[in-house]
């Protein structure tokens, strides 16, 4: 029980952390479109964009726990559905557009070291 609280209190803290010690330059603007927009348990929403002229993705995670902004991502069809990719020093986002049963359903999944820390169920909005 004191392990799921440690990476729970991680998880949320993580994104207000990074907001406060690091600048994000990445910036989703009239430059980059939506290509995946998700609403999360726990109040999440994500937004995956791809820049227009770079086609280099970013990682927008809006919550009521801080927000967190990444760029340089990657993407790949994995199992017959896209996940896009995201690093951050120690962490990893991957955001799975779609399951094998349902395509309008999305999965956010944080790792630590290679360490699964969270999986949260989405929808796509």
């Amino acid at each position: 029980m004191k392990t799921l609280l440690k990476r729970t209190v991680l998880f949320f803290a993580l994104p207000i952390c990074i907001s406060v010690y690091f600048s994000l330059p990445a910036a989703a603007d009239s430059t980059a479109e939506l290509i995946l927009s998700t609403q999360c348990q726990g109040g999440y929403t994500i937004n995956i964009w791809r820049n227009y002229r770079s086609g280099e993705l970013l990682y927008r995670a809006i919550s009521p726990h801080g927000n967190l902004s990444l760029d340089g991502g990657t993407s790949q069809a994995t199992e017959g559905v896209r996940v896009y990719r995201f690093g951050n020093a120690n962490y990893e986002y991957w955001v799975w557009d779609g399951t094998l049963d349902d395509l309008q359903a999305a999965t956010l999944e944080v790792y630590q070291n290679n360490r699964l820390l969270m999986q949260q169920a989405c929808t796509k909005s």
